[in-house]
């Protein structure tokens, strides 16, 4: 238990403030943290190593995240006269064509998946990209614009 608190004294302002730039709400942020760090400690066994614990930490915080913001969906009920958005941002905010996004950036390959996550919904700069992945933020730039312009390529196959 000692080794999990040191993870959490260590981690949890950081993946704290990952979880803020994704929600951009101090309470929601508090409850996702602490239920991320809840999830990495009944599963720190399948934690392999592949990538650094921070990396390992912000995945789940995400992912907790995004089923939070589902949860809140389904209770919402959306109003009837809500705008319309026009263009690629508007078919990004129908929820099938998000679904599909998802599908398309599941698929791709590490590093891509997760610098494009990272910088897309975690709003990250490039600069702490690279700094997560031990690189410059020149490579997280590029990884980024590769990630994007295989998506885009996979969209337009798809017809998406």
């Amino acid at each position: 238990m000692t080794d999990f608190e040191e993870i959490y004294a260590t981690y949890f302002d950081s993946v704290y403030q990952y979880v803020l730039s994704l929600c951009r709400d101090v309470h929601t942020a508090e409850e996702v943290t602490q239920e991320s760090f809840c999830k990495a400690m009944t599963h720190l066994d399948r934690f392999d190593g592949r990538c650094r614990l921070y990396v390992w930490l912000c995945q789940i915080a995400k992912n907790t995240y995004l089923t939070h913001v589902r949860k809140q969906k389904r209770r919402a009920t959306p109003p009837e006269d809500e705008p319309s958005h026009p263009g690629f941002e508007g078919e990004l905010l129908d929820s099938d064509s998000a679904w599909q996004l998802h599908r398309l950036l599941h698929d791709l390959n590490e590093p891509y998946k997760e610098v494009f996550s990272l910088r897309v919904f975690g709003e990250l700069s490039f600069s702490q990209i690279g700094q997560l992945f031990g690189k410059s933020d020149s490579w997280a730039r590029l990884i980024f614009y590769r990630a994007k312009t295989e998506l885009r390529r996979q969209a337009d196959e798809n017809d998406l």
